[in-house]
């Protein structure tokens, strides 16, 4: 028996054929996205703007399947014929406003050329205002729909995109009959779906993105929304009512995408999630384990028993029953961007995409604090702990005599410093974290940032075993639901495993990199506007006294 899981990133969609009894990856296909830059629709007068063509989806969708089984058909024994069914992954936070046939405005031509009417991608920070309007007036009347989520409800979320389209774009807000998050249109296109209302939406968005939970009935009451917009209580009839977890499934294959596809009809769709969740469900995720998936950004997933209590712990993504693994609590955390800070120094503003490797080699060189540069990581605004996607960059500590490699390694150092931070509120909170395990081509294929990382956090770092952790844990969604398992926790011991690598911490660079961490908490909390009367005069000299020790 095999299975297929469909992962959509940031650039492209990547579909991945599995086999069931072992987890072996038997074909895969990757498809970058044709329209905009790097498959991202962008406007140059405004740099907080990301949309997708849903065309692009669909493109990639067929694509991609068709290319992985294509190559899984080299390998002696598969046949199309038994595989038993799909899942599927994407970005998140990412709505598409639909018509009342569940095709999304961007299709027609009448709106192909209004951003407004594409996929409001997840790194989409045009709503800020209205995310601080929605945590506001929650904190006032709702505090418990902002308590899960780290009491701040944020830019890049479900709702304050709608409420921006909205304001900003009203005939397309008019034109949507409704909207659905790109994790649960998928699933039903697959599954010919052609009524809103009857897209199975699954609970991993829905209650990490647009305030869903069963205690309080669903999603924001309307009464909460009207205050917002008027508009807004309107739309909530025509969006949905429950939101599921990985037990249910979102539909069967259509005949039509059957045949497109060279399929079995009627084989069953996951619940669709979002890319890192499945991705933790692809690294082996359990409760005491930490998955980070680093990529273009950083998402850091756990799970704890439902059957416990978890306190609300501020400045997270969200803790929602079942969104990640069923019978667990889904805890994410994250940063708004890793991968996209080394490509924005290396191919923005050196121009020069060969130069990563060169600059790694370099930066690996070089010890803890002896560029005495010290970085903060928010160069797309900083997701957790303190959730204001308005903070920016800063570098401290650059002289005449400081290079491209010491910038280079202080960039990486930042984003440690950053995800140290998410693993002291989670500990801080009693969550526990035994084990740290990451996933995606960042952690593959960079031990130097591997290290510093764990050098920083004071944490073992290991690998998931798969390149393709997220389409993995699709697969091994779809697996469960068509029986080729009884539950997660044997799919989990059958399909997944960890490479033979394991980055331990060395006792002499922690001592470095405490110090630094130190002094990254001065400012982290000064700009970051927890520490308003803060004195930043040491930073630069204390910088300077690590780094001539440093480099003895």
């Amino acid at each position: 028996m095999f299975t297929i899981g469909i992962d959509y990133g940031t650039n492209s969609v990547r579909a991945l054929v599995v086999r069931t009894k072992d987890g072996a990856e038997l074909g895969t296909a990757i498809v970058q996205y044709p329209s905009g830059h790097q498959g991202v629709l962008l406007d140059p007068k405004d740099h907080h703007l990301a949309r997708q063509n849903p065309a692009d989806h669909l493109l990639g969708l067929e694509k991609s399947i068709k290319g992985a089984l294509a190559q899984a058909k080299k390998t002696k024994g598969f046949d199309a014929r038994r595989v038993a069914g799909l899942g599927v992954d994407t970005t998140g936070s990412s709505p598409i406003p639909v018509d009342a046939t569940n095709t999304p405005l961007a299709l027609d031509k009448k709106w192909s050329g209004n951003l407004a009417a594409h996929c409001w991608l997840w790194k989409d920070h045009t709503s800020v205002k209205e995310a601080a309007e929605i945590t506001a007036l929650a904190a006032k009347i709702r505090p418990n729909y902002i308590a899960k989520c780290g009491n701040t409800y944020s830019s890049e979320w479900f709702w304050a995109k709608i409420l921006h389209c909205k304001r900003t774009a009203p005939k397309v807000f008019s034109a949507a009959y409704s909207w659905v998050e790109l994790a649960d249109w998928i699933p039903s296109v697959l599954a010919g779906v052609t009524d809103p209302k009857a897209v199975k939406r699954g609970v991993c968005c829905a209650g990490h993105k647009a305030l869903y939970a069963d205690e309080w009935g669903g999603l924001p009451d309307k009464e909460f929304l009207a205050q917002l917009d008027p508009a807004l209580a309107d739309l909530r009839d025509r969006l949905y009512d429950v939101a599921h977890d990985a037990t249910a499934s979102a539909g069967v294959l259509s005949a039509a995408w059957a045949k497109k596809l060279g399929l079995p009809a009627g084989i069953p769709i996951a619940i669709g999630e979002m890319d890192v969740h499945y991705g933790a469900i692809g690294s082996g995720v359990t409760e005491g384990t930490l998955v980070k998936v680093i990529g273009t950004s950083t998402c850091d997933c756990g799970v704890v028993s439902a059957d416990k209590t978890v306190a609300d712990i501020p400045g997270i993504c969200g803790i929602v029953k079942g969104a990640i693994l069923p019978g667990y609590y889904g805890l994410e955390a994250g940063q708004s961007a890793v991968g996209d800070i080394f490509k924005w120094f290396v191919e923005g503003v050196l121009g020069d995409v060969s130069l990563h490797a060169k600059l790694t080699t370099e930066a690996a060189k070089l010890k803890p604090g002896q560029s005495g540069l010290l970085s903060l990581d928010w160069n797309n605004g900083n997701r957790t702990i303190l959730v204001d996607q308005l903070l920016t960059g800063l570098t401290v500590g650059a002289t005449l005599y400081t290079t491209k490699a010491e910038l280079y390694r202080a960039l990486i150092e930042a984003t440690a410093f950053g995800a140290r931070a998410i693993i002291e509120r989670f500990k801080e909170y009693g969550v526990p974290i035994e084990r740290v395990v990451c996933a995606g081509g960042i952690a593959e294929k960079n031990p130097l940032l591997m290290q510093i990382y764990a050098d920083v956090t004071g944490c073992t770092m290991l690998v998931a075993g798969s390149s393709q952790a997220c389409a993995l844990g699709s697969a091994i969604s779809a697996a469960v639901l068509a029986g080729a398992h009884p539950n997660f926790a044997t799919a989990q011991k059958k399909m997944t495993r960890l490479k033979k690598v394991a980055y331990k911490p060395k006792a002499a660079n922690r001592k470095i990199y405490d110090r630094l961490y130190a002094l990254y908490r001065e400012l982290h909390d000064s700009f970051g506007g927890v520490n308003k009367s803060a004195d930043l005069s040491r930073v630069m000299k204390d910088l300077l006294e690590i780094k001539v020790a440093s480099s003895r």
